[in-house]
């Protein structure tokens, strides 16, 4: 018996070794596109031209970084992208929220119907809406300003699915036990229920922040100005106007210095993340 615990014990712990060396080798397969944008991005662009492998050699310089500092247009667009993935985050928390309660806790007509129409928000491409949306947001003239990079990204089918969940999950004897002390419904919700949930809003708001922050593809169509362009689009023009005057090493400084505020975000909540992905935040 004593045996055939320690040879399972050493078959785990070799196991268990070969699953670490595992993903360290796969984190350092992943590290490997980082290592190279962080290289180039202290090389200059004359460097790069005499001889492309380079990245990894001595000399190196912050001149890139000074550039962006000193006259690039990134701190705008960063800002942009702030501004719209915050206020994305924040109305789709609200939202959500409140139509997670909505779904989870009363009763009203079509209900069900209702429900199962949000979820196909799911199912749809934005691709396949697209036109549409640019066609209304056109009409509305509101293209080019903060509401309109705001607004298509508050249709979050999923937001409402996973508040949901999350508000069925809590027991309904805690809604009654407040109504016994006189509670209204919206102090029910706000008071008692919402800080329960407050996992599945932390999870929820650090997708949004991340999606929104990182998007590309509305952007691209409706901020048509400079001065409007979020990060991703405003680092893409660059890339595709500028890259060979400014050279790549200043274009990889913008890249590196508009990762930061994701880095940032992962870095202060990735106990949220961690959750989130291990699907452990809604029971």
């Amino acid at each position: 018996m004593a045996e055939t615990r320690v040879q399972n014990i050493v078959g785990r712990t070799n196991s268990d070794r070969i699953i670490l060396a595992l993903t360290i080798l796969a984190a350092l397969v992943l590290l490997i596109p980082i290592m190279w944008v962080v290289g180039l991005s202290f090389k200059l662009n004359n460097d790069l031209k005499i001889d492309p492998n380079s990245v990894f050699r001595l000399p190196y310089t912050l001149k890139n970084y000074i550039d962006v500092i000193s006259s690039s247009s990134v701190f705008r667009w960063l800002l942009n992208s702030l501004i719209v993935s915050i206020g994305s985050t924040i109305c789709i928390l609200i939202l959500s929220s409140l139509a997670g309660y909505g779904f989870a806790r009363l009763n009203f007509p079509y209900k069900n119907i209702i429900f199962i129409i949000v979820l196909f928000g799911l199912a749809v491409p934005e691709q396949a809406v697209i036109v549409a949306r640019h066609q209304i947001f056109s009409f509305l003239k509101l293209h080019n300003s903060y509401p309109g990079l705001i607004l298509p990204g508050l249709s979050a089918s999923f937001g409402v699915f996973l508040m949901t969940q999350y508000f069925k999950a809590i027991p309904k004897e805690i809604d009654e036990a407040a109504m016994l002390d006189n509670a209204s419904r919206f102090r029910i919700f706000w008071k008692v229920l919402l800080p329960l949930t407050i996992p599945a809003q932390a999870t929820l708001g650090i997708f949004t922040f991340l999606g929104a922050f990182n998007d590309y593809w509305w952007p691209l169509i409706s901020a048509t100005k400079k001065e409007m362009y979020t990060i991703t689009t405003g680092i893409a023009s660059m890339q595709m106007n500028f890259a060979q005057t400014e050279g790549l090493g200043f274009l990889m400084a913008q890249a590196v210095f508009a990762g930061l505020p994701t880095l940032l975000v992962y870095l202060f909540f990735q106990k949220y993340i961690v959750t989130a992905v291990s699907g452990s935040a809604v029971r």
